[in-house]
């Protein structure tokens, strides 16, 4: 039974004095109109009346104010829920703080206790050292060395119980004790609408991150989705069971072998032997922790697979309490140990890295968490047409197909193409039917693919003092300055030749903001005539995901991957994604102090208008904050057809590297000019330019050819260059010079590739009394052009001995006769 409250009869006009009932079944009568139409316009509210003959005694005046009434029920029923939902999250969230503060106090405690008793041990050693001239603390010394390293486990049946309680026992010690000392990731605070509470490692083995967060979901199934890693951690390849046993307490044992993709073309993929421990606590907590078993005898064992490098992953895993009030409090704490030493040194900061780490796993985990949260909250909300889980899907695909891309595993079917010789791009071939077209040859309205094999080039670049971000919102908005509309036009008619005409809108958020990633529908105009044999539409769709689009996000790798969609925009239907990765480089702590003899070229630089210095010269700043840009773009084709398509894919490819460049270049706060600040890629026009230059400025200030060709027609004299047996390196004219390009023999000689060159200052490949020959007489290049230096020795990046039977260094300029860079040129040299 309702009553209509006398202030809203007022307010409605209805008779103060009568008070309206309704029985049971004129509830339910409008009820059901209610579900159907909330807000029923004056006509249906007196359609209602004559269809149910139960409402015939009620004015249509009062009937209008029962909806309203019931509107404002709803919505004070729905605020209500809200602020109680905020409530349990505030209160889970001060819970979980004061646990957070009391871990910090236990810390601060210890740091103090350890702080008291060091400084004992210094003066206890300080009084030693003055009167004991033995050898004991050498071989104490010897001797704590030696016990810090663990015998081999057992991993018998028996003995995998044992590491599995010891597992949970260091993992629970990091989740929520002093094990590690957790420090606040840089940019995330923790809030009622944050992520969570992100920290990463400070001073331990490996590489740590740990989260604790909130989520509306009950513990088991949230144990459910991060048993399920590769339906959220997009870096993993594979996740395979190899076996399962049960503990007597109710707790399983998993034996598990999980590959992770590499991030770029420079470096190997990981895998880990794993062993997983699921159990369930005394407070109906659930737990489900990690460790490698590398280090173990008695039990089954992985042997090491081609192209991977085991890494380990030490005590790590995921602790779910329940909440009061229904959700679940969940701690996460990833600790791995990537084996930085088997990557170039350039690139070792990411693989030690606790923010990279935090960002692509700790933090994709409750990603997942919260976006299926509100998936089920939420199931009616749609995007493209789709349920918002259509399109997690949609998007897991896309990061899935770019990362096999970039891969490029051979047991995935794709092969490698020889080499043109001039640059690090590969050429990767993939004729697998399974890679275009999967289990079915057609798609689902019958049109069959016009390609039947897929070709992929990548390649990467170093980037200096260059937002990922910012420069990933170039590439975004502004594509007509890097793409070929022809060779979009040719993708997607390679996808399939059929009308696209999509009726969704561009854009469409895969998860909130919190998510950081968005996918969108971009449509390409007018680009139809390209492929006049075949039935195309006038208009190209590309299916985009974009990521790390936030300056703000510290640390944050950013994404740009896109793929052409036909008309069905089906979920089965292939997705050949390509795009850009950009990865930030935490900077590495740098040795400030000068060195003895300084290579200051600018300042006997003397050439164009009084105050010209050279382009590039930002006072040593450079590398300052470094990102390496990983490039993969997909295309399918005939097979008869590969050589053809290959040195399309070659070129395009390589002016995309030479855009990104010049983007790079304009984009970055130093303006370095693009020949003296940056590594050149060869292939690009810019390496082209350079290399006539090269030759040009050695033939005015030598008076001989450089090349015995003589031709200096672009490609060719670049060719030439890049496979002269004499070790030829390009230097930046700065305080602190810097190489900046090097043809094959010179990267042989450096043991280095192009991407990691500009990390290898001129200092670093002469000795003490090398630097003190080659300071005193640089002056000479720039008063007559060049120097010939005699033999001696000299040190590659990886610190062996080079001998050269002379060299010479030249001074480049460009057509204007300004000084772009300095050349040098070692001939027969050989490693000692």
């Amino acid at each position: 039974m309702m009553a209509v409250n006398s202030a809203c009869r007022d307010k409605m006009g209805v008779d103060s004095g009568k008070y309206v009932r309704y029985t049971p079944e004129q509830v339910e009568a409008l009820e059901r109109l209610y579900n159907e139409c909330p807000k029923p316009s004056s006509l249906r509210r007196q359609q209602l009346i004559r269809e149910c003959p139960i409402l015939s005694n009620i004015e249509p005046k009062q009937i209008k104010v029962w909806f309203q009434n019931r509107r404002c029920r709803e919505k004070q029923r729905k605020e209500a829920s809200r602020l109680q939902a905020v409530n349990r999250k505030l209160t889970a969230m001060n819970k979980l703080l004061m646990e957070e503060n009391d871990r910090l106090q236990k810390q601060v405690a210890q740091l103090v206790y350890e702080n008291s008793y060091f400084r004992q041990q210094t003066q206890n050693a300080g009084t030693l050292a003055t009167t004991d001239t033995s050898c004991e603390s050498v071989v104490t010394s010897g001797k704590q060395q030696t016990t810090s390293q663990r015998p081999p486990k057992d991993a018998s049946p028996a003995g995998l119980v044992s590491i599995a309680e010891e597992t949970l026992t260091e993992f629970l010690s990091k989740a929520t004790g002093t094990a590690v000392e957790w420090i606040q990731m840089p940019g995330m605070k923790p809030g009622p609408d944050s992520i969570g509470i992100i920290a990463i490692s400070h001073g331990c083995t490996g590489v740590a991150a740990r989260a604790c967060g909130l989520v509306s979901l009950e513990p088991t199934r949230v144990a459910e989705i991060l048993k399920d890693q590769l339906s959220w951690y997009r870096d993993c390849r594979a996740v395979d069971v190899m076996n399962v046993m049960s503990t007597g307490n109710g707790g399983t044992i998993e034996l598990l072998y999980m590959q992770l993709y590499a991030l770029t073309t420079l470096a190997p993929a990981r895998d880990f032997w794993l062993m997983r421990y699921t159990s369930l606590l005394e407070d109906g907590s659930v737990v489900i922790c990690e460790r490698s078993l590398n280090n173990t005898q008695n039990g089954p064992s992985m042997p090491s697979v081609q192209h991977f490098v085991r890494a380990e992953m030490l005590p790590s895993g995921y602790l779910i309490r329940p909440c009061e009030g229904g959700g679940s409090v969940i701690h996460i704490v990833d600790h791995m140990d990537l084996e930085p030493w088997r990557v170039p040194e350039v690139l070792r900061p990411l693989y030690e890295s606790s923010t990279l780490l935090a960002q692509r796993t700790t933090m994709a985990a409750l990603r997942q968490l919260r976006q299926i949260s509100q998936e089920i909250s939420q199931p009616n909300v749609t995007g493209f047409g789709r349920r918002p889980a259509a399109l997690r899907a949609l998007s897991q695909r896309l990061s899935k197909g770019f990362n096999e891309a970039v891969n490029g595993f051979m047991d995935e079917g794709w092969s490698m193409m020889d080499s043109d010789g001039i640059d690090d791009m590969t050429i990767l071939v993939n004729s697998s039917p399974s890679k275009l077209l999967g289990a079915n040859p057609y798609y689902n309205n019958g049109f069959p693919s016009v390609g039947t094999a897929v070709l992929c080039a990548r390649a990467s670049m170093l980037l200096q003092n260059v937002p990922p971000a910012v420069l990933l919102r170039f590439l975004r908005e502004h594509r007509s300055e890097w793409a070929d509309s022809g060779i979009d036009a040719y993708a997607a008619a390679a996808v399939k030749a059929a009308p696209c005409a999509l009726p969704v809108s561009r854009t469409g958020c895969v998860g909130g903001q919190w998510l950081q990633q968005f996918m969108e529908v971009v449509r390409l105009e007018n680009l139809g005539h390209y492929r006049e044999d075949m039935f195309m539409p006038g208009d190209i769709f590309l299916l985009q995901l974009c990521s790390g689009v936030d300056e703000n996000a510290v640390g944050a790798c950013a994404e740009l991957v896109f793929a052409p969609i036909d008309a069905s925009f089906s979920d089965d239907a292939p997705l050949l994604p390509s795009g850009f990765r950009i990865i930030p480089i935490e900077s590495s702590k740098v040795d400030v102090s000068s060195p003895k003899c300084t290579l200051d070229l600018t300042s006997a630089l003397e050439v164009g208008p009084a105050g010209n210095k050279t382009v590039g010269d930002n006072s040593g700043s450079s590398g300052n904050s470094k990102s390496v840009m990983t490039i993969a773009f997909q295309f399918a084709f005939e097979i008869h057809l590969q050589d053809s398509v290959a040195a399309m894919a070659r070129q395009y490819v390589r002016s995309i590297i030479s855009s990104v460049q010049r983007v790079a270049s304009a984009l970055s706060p130093s303006h370095f000019g693009s020949l003296s600040g940056s590594p050149l890629s060869p292939g690009t026009p810019e390496a082209q330019t350079l290399a006539r230059w090269i030759c040009q400025s050695y033939r005015c200030y030598l008076g001989v050819e450089l090349l015995k060709s003589g031709n200096e027609e672009g490609e060719s004299t670049l060719k030439t260059l890049w496979n002269h047996s004499d070790a030829i390196l390009c230097c930046s004219l700065k305080a602190l010079p810097v190489f900046t390009f090097a043809n094959q023999a010179g990267l042989d000689m450096l043991e280095t590739t192009l991407v990691a060159l500009q990390d290898i200052t001129l200092e670093k490949i002469f000795d003490e009394q090398g630097r003190k020959t080659l300071f005193s007489e640089l002056p000479q290049i720039m008063q007559q052009g060049f120097i010939c230096l005699q033999g001696g020795i000299c040190l590659s990046s990886m610190g062996r001995p080079v001998s050269f039977e002379r060299a010479v260094a030249w001074k480049v300029s460009n057509d204007a006769e300004d000084a772009q860079c300095m050349c040098f040129m070692f001939i027969n040299w050989s490693f000692v």
